[in-house]
């Protein structure tokens, strides 16, 4: 019966030795297999934190640009009601100073080429303003 019981033991033995070493050869490649997932994953939350820090970057800008594009506009909204009502006080100073206006148009008329008389005339500008004129406006000649 010994030889007997052996020679059934041993096959049986020699299954269970094979599927140990089998089994060890699994998990050994299992636990590689995680630790190389593990360090995928240990790449991506890096670059996930990365682009994290970037985007928070990108938004800081973003809010600082868009607050300086509001204050610009509030400035240009104020600048706008400033300079709303000008045109309308230039014509009426105009308007009321017709000699300022005489005196526009005189040197419009130099610069086209007219002569002290035709200042006189056309403006009602004195000799002396017409002179005057002539030589603060006239053409230069070369000497």
């Amino acid at each position: 019966m010994d030889g007997v019981g052996f020679t059934v033991m041993l096959p049986a033995m020699l299954l269970l030795s094979v599927l140990c070493i089998a089994n060890s050869l699994v998990l050994y490649s299992m636990w590689r297999a995680k630790r190389r997932a593990d360090d995928v994953l240990a790449q991506q939350m890096q670059q996930i934190q990365q682009h994290t820090q970037a985007f928070k970057d990108l938004n800081r800008r973003l809010d600082t640009y868009l607050s300086g594009s509001m204050r610009m506009g509030e400035e240009l909204y104020e600048l706008q009601k400033s300079i709303a009502p000008l045109p309308e006080k230039i014509l009426r100073m105009e308007q009321r100073d017709l000699s300022s206006l005489s005196f526009t148009q005189a040197a419009r008329l130099v610069g086209l080429g007219a002569s002290t008389e035709d200042l006189k005339q056309s403006c009602g500008l004195s000799q002396s303003e017409a002179e005057l004129l002539l030589r603060m406006h006239g053409k230069r000649e070369s000497s």
